[in-house]
């Protein structure tokens, strides 16, 4: 098979499997416990993690280990919200967010802040005016996506950073499960506060994630126990979720020059664009990673089966909402016509890919097209 739905979850590293296994036999200990045992494995637990700091050009500030994406931005979204509700109560999200973020905005919306969600145009794209009109003074939060896990819109993060440090003093997140390993991601050269990141978007092990804050910036606790991670998230720390991610981030940022990602997808887009019934919805300048498109008056899952049967692996949309019958909150939101609306595909490259993968691709997409046309 020809795995082309990296976006939605990557195959583990070997290198990251084995340093996973390594430190779960000789690492074994709970790294709170007091004796060598212990001590051992909370030595490991922190050079992990400032090996992950140092990745991120974070060095000062401070990593909270998650089991995931979801929960870095659900601590990042209540836990600041929470935290600085005595600046104010707004906050400031986008309407094509990930539903880890959209929800918690609506969680935040129940207990008595104001949320804003941002516009987005046909290419998934904000505007920085439109950001600049809806600041306040009571903004303390805003989390801005920084590339789309649905089309791959990349957002002007470092334009919006610069002017929400002109214009508030709102924390500044993104959520950067699919931008990390693909594009640089600096928190510094970023201009961003807090960043999310997930290890199983990079090759490494699900239920291992990360939020990642600048020094001051402090959260409240969303889940409480015994006070781990600086009383941020309770629980027995796994030290081997620890190593293993900062295996796959170190291995993620050795494949950051993404040159065949972007000739492979430009590939993809000429081969797509000799067909009328084609809609590409991802911005021409977007993560090279991720492709989106949509067929004419064509349920998205046809095409998913259709490829599967001759061997290559797809996706509807994100894994987050694929079985939905309905056209995703991303699809709203860039406007698309109700002609295309269903028929959303999103191929995403990762590591293991070749360019002679790309080259089926194109070719299992005539003979889809024919059929089409041929009136299935």
């Amino acid at each position: 098979m020809i795995y082309f739905d990296n976006s939605s979850t990557t195959r583990p590293d070997e290198s990251v499997l084995e340093s996973f296994i390594a430190a779960n036999m000789k690492y074994y200990a709970n790294p709170a416990s007091l004796h060598v045992l212990g001590r051992e494995a909370e030595a490991l637990l922190k050079r992990s993690k400032e090996q992950m700091l140092k990745l991120i050009d974070n060095e000062s500030g401070e990593v909270v280990l998650t089991s995931g994406g979801t929960e870095a931005n659900n601590l990042a979204i209540l836990g600041i919200a929470e935290a600085y509700r005595s600046r104010g109560n707004h906050v400031i999200t986008t309407q094509i967010e990930h539903p880890s973020i959209l929800n918690a905005c609506i969680k935040l919306e129940e207990i008595g802040f104001e949320v804003d969600y941002l516009a987005v145009d046909a290419q998934g794209l904000i505007s920085i005016e439109e950001l600049e009109k809806k600041l306040r003074k009571d903004t303390i939060l805003v989390s801005i996506m920084h590339v789309n896990n649905e089309i791959g819109t990349i957002q002007p993060i470092r334009q919006c950073a610069e002017l929400i440090k002109k214009s508030s003093r709102a924390v500044f997140h993104s959520d950067c499960v699919q931008s990390f390993g693909k594009l640089p991601v600096s928190m510094e050269s970023l201009g961003l506060d807090a960043i999310t990141v997930s290890a199983h978007k990079m090759n490494g092990l699900k239920n291992s994630g990360a939020l990642f804050l600048k020094k001051n910036v402090t959260p409240h606790a969303i889940n409480f126990g015994g006070g781990q991670e600086n009383g941020l998230r309770s629980g027995t720390v796994s030290v081997p979720n620890a190593v293993a991610m900062a295996k796959a981030m170190r291995m993620s940022t050795i494949h950051e020059d993404s040159a065949d990602y972007r000739e492979w997808r430009n590939l993809l887009i000429d081969a797509c664009s000799l067909y009328e019934n084609i809609r590409i919805l991802s911005p021409h300048h977007g993560a090279p990673h991720i492709l989106s498109i949509s067929f004419k008056s064509i349920n998205g899952e046809v095409a998913v089966n259709y490829f599967q049967e001759h061997g290559i692996i797809i996706s509807t949309s994100s894994a987050c909402s694929s079985k939905n019958k309905n056209a995703g909150h991303v699809i709203e939101a860039i406007g698309l016509e109700n002609k295309f609306k269903n028929g959303v595909i999103r191929v995403s490259f990762g590591n293991t890919n070749t360019k002679d993968e790309i080259a089926e691709f194109i070719k299992v997409l005539k003979s889809f097209m024919e059929l089409i046309e041929r009136g299935m």
